[in-house]
């Protein structure tokens, strides 16, 4: 088969010839059609994540046909068109993840492949409201939304939402799971033109994160937040413990900014305010999202497409943090 592999720590990637998987007892073979790019493979690429090993095959999210199934799977999954659940050996305890816990795409090969084998327990048919490049759209980003609102910030209905960032695909779809849950959603973007698009989805209103006065604009925009969900930390997260209701969650998956440089504990516990880390998601919540997707009709949005040799330009095109939606490799028609 052919995949996209990382053959060291200068980032390169090079389209290679790579031996087919066999599935083991309890696995399926997928042949992918399409593989959605996160920020975590850029990460890998960049040699700024843990445990990275060379050569690997990158990509968390994927989409495609089982072709072949290992002992002990029923046959009916034969032909069956399906989504990967990226998120591997959660554990037994729902409120953490466990020691085993890992990622498709490191330590074990990716989806920018393709074919690719994994446990036919992190198979779910494909949302058939969705095409092929929007479905590969939703595994990792809907996961981790879905746990970041409804699991550790508990949104509610009629409660203001606070989203910094939007554009990237975690961001979006969180938008659109807010206000499928009736929430009245705020967003935070460097581009004008970015929050004028999250208003179309949906969105009350934005602030450019880049102007001095962002914090005093959402004050004035809605009052204060009790739910805001973030993945940049940095210098902005104090305007976020700022922008916070007394009482509020502020759940946050990243930290693309780095620390945050002002962390004001005084106000955090004078305004007994919750900070909810959150990564991904457990199988349960999976499997919760994507019936969530299916009842709301929710379609991610795909900023564009790829084809498979063309990984470099479409990281490269994450990288510049320009695209509104996910980006998409094609592997197969």
């Amino acid at each position: 088969m052919k995949a996209i592999v990382l053959t060291g720590s200068d980032g390169a990637l090079h389209l290679e010839n790579y031996p087919d998987p066999e599935p083991a007892r309890g696995e399926a073979v997928v042949a992918l059609k399409a593989a959605a790019l996160n920020h975590r493979d850029l990460w890998i690429q960049k040699g700024q994540y843990a445990g990275i090993k060379y050569p690997t095959i990158l990509g968390s999210d994927g989409v495609g046909t089982v072709i072949e199934c290992g002992d002990g799977v029923n046959k009916k999954w034969l032909k069956r068109e399906v989504i990967i659940n990226p998120g591997f050996d959660w554990g037994k305890n729902p409120a953490a993840q466990g020691k085993d816990f890992k990622i498709l795409g490191l330590p074990q090969p990716g989806t920018f492949a393709e074919r690719i084998v994994v446990p036919v327990t992190q198979l779910v048919d494909r949302p058939k409201h969705l095409s092929v490049v929007q479905a590969a759209a939703l595994p990792l980003a809907g996961l981790t939304a879905y746990r970041s609102l409804f699991t550790r910030a508990r949104v509610k209905k009629g409660e203001n939402v606070l989203i910094t960032g939007v554009g990237g695909g975690v961001a979006l779809i969180a938008l659109q799971f807010a206000v499928a849950a009736g929430a009245h959603v705020y967003v935070t973007s460097g581009s004008a033109e970015k929050i004028r698009r999250a208003i179309k989805m949906g969105a009350q209103d934005g602030v450019l994160y880049r102007n001095a006065d962002w914090v005093q604009q959402l004050e004035k925009m809605a009052g204060s937040f009790p739910v805001i969900i973030d993945s940049a930390g940095g210098v902005g997260f104090s305007g976020l413990i700022d922008l916070a209701s007394s009482g509020g969650r502020i759940a946050f998956f990243g930290a693309t900014h780095g620390n945050p440089t002002d962390f004001n504990m005084r106000k955090v516990f004078w305004k007994q305010l919750n900070i909810l880390g959150t990564t991904m998601g457990t199988p349960a919540e999976f499997d919760a999202m994507v019936k969530f997707v299916l009842k709301n009709k929710i379609t991610p949005l795909v900023h564009s497409t790829f084809p498979l040799a063309k990984a470099t330009e479409a990281l490269a095109v994450m990288d510049s943090s320009e695209q509104f939606g996910k980006l998409v490799l094609t592997i197969q028609p």
